[in-house]
């Protein structure tokens, strides 16, 4: 098995964080300024939900691990680049960020953007399972990042406006295919 370190669990939870971060640019950036409780909502949701789904991916995978241990690796590299390159196909086709609603911290609309933006993040746990990853760190530090990027994400929006959306979530995706690589060439070389 290959070993995770926490700097790639680092740049996974960047990588991850790119949805978050440009929802709340989208939204920090729209006319009405949001509140720091709206801000505050939004990141526990957002941070909440990048914990979680990467804990249940590992759960789910490792019931798999003892059949698949022989493709781990092709397996890890797969998802992440898969999911990479779908955060940067999205990037190219998003619509301009006014789709956002005004206020994203309340209700259905928080919980289906939190859902929304942490679906590739059970991806990525379902490749944990098939690393030696320590799943309390990797959650720990997905979830804070995720917070604090959500919140970055609303203070840039107020002073950058909606140009860097895009930008922000090919990166992302750009980081996790590079994650990817990594993992796989480690395994091969």
């Amino acid at each position: 098995m290959n070993h995770l370190d926490f700097g790639s669990i680092l740049l996974i939870a960047i990588g991850l964080s790119a949805d978050c971060f440009a929802v709340a640019l989208s939204a920090g950036a729209s006319a009405r300024i949001p509140s720091p409780l709206q801000v505050f909502r939004t990141s526990l949701a957002f941070g909440s939900f990048q914990a979680l789904m990467p804990l249940l991916g590992w759960l789910a995978g490792t019931t798999l691990v003892d059949l698949i241990s022989d493709y781990d690796h092709w397996l890890a590299f797969g998802l992440l680049a898969f999911i990479g390159f779908r955060m940067i196909w999205e990037s190219m086709g998003r619509e301009s960020a006014g789709s956002v609603p005004r206020d994203i911290s309340r209700g259905a609309i928080l919980i289906t953007l939190a859902v929304a933006t942490s679906i590739d993040a059970l991806a990525v746990g379902l490749s944990f399972a098939f690393l030696e990853v320590n799943i309390a760190t990797a959650v720990a530090t997905i979830g804070g990042v995720a917070f604090t990027t959500t919140a970055l994400g609303f203070a840039v929006g107020r002073r950058a406006g909606q140009w860097l959306g895009k930008r922000a979530e090919t990166a992302g995706g750009l980081i996790l295919i590079a994650i990817g690589i990594r993992i796989l060439l480690s395994h091969l070389l």
